[in-house]
């Protein structure tokens, strides 16, 4: 097993996986996408991932509303697939996860997306989330 800190990395890259193949597939719940990626092995089975991805559906459009508000000059639609999906995973631990950090919630949302987003992707990630946590802390 890993260290902590690793073990959360993994749970959290595993919870973006989940919430981008959900933009895919709107006609499966996030319960079936998460059961069909431990099945085939895409993921492992993890509390922490579920977690998230779950509370992260059941409040999507608060979630959603939060980073459209925080989007200067764009819509959501212009988002891409890997930003929107790494935006709702740390706004979804900014909001309903209080014993998460908000700054470990946006580093690790940006280090997430070192793997599968674009530099481009990567600053955008880092202002929109960045701007976020400035108005929570109003």
């Amino acid at each position: 097993m890993g260290s902590p800190s690793a073990d959360k990395r993994k749970a959290r890259e595993q919870a973006f996986i989940i919430l981008f193949e959900r933009s895919f597939n709107s006609e499966l719940t996030i319960d079936e996408i998460l059961k069909i990626a431990v099945e085939s092995e895409v993921i492992e089975k993890n509390k922490m991932t579920a977690d998230i991805v779950r509370k992260a559906e059941e409040h999507i459009d608060e979630i959603d509303g939060v980073i459209e508000k925080n989007l200067k000059g764009w819509s959501k639609q212009r988002i891409s697939k890997v930003s929107l999906a790494l935006l709702r995973m740390a706004v979804c631990e900014m909001k309903y996860f209080d014993k998460v950090p908000v700054g470990v919630s946006i580093n690790e949302a940006v280090e997430i997306c070192k793997v599968y987003g674009s530099d481009e992707d990567k600053s955008f990630i880092n202002g929109i989330l960045g701007s976020i946590a400035r108005e929570k802390e109003d």
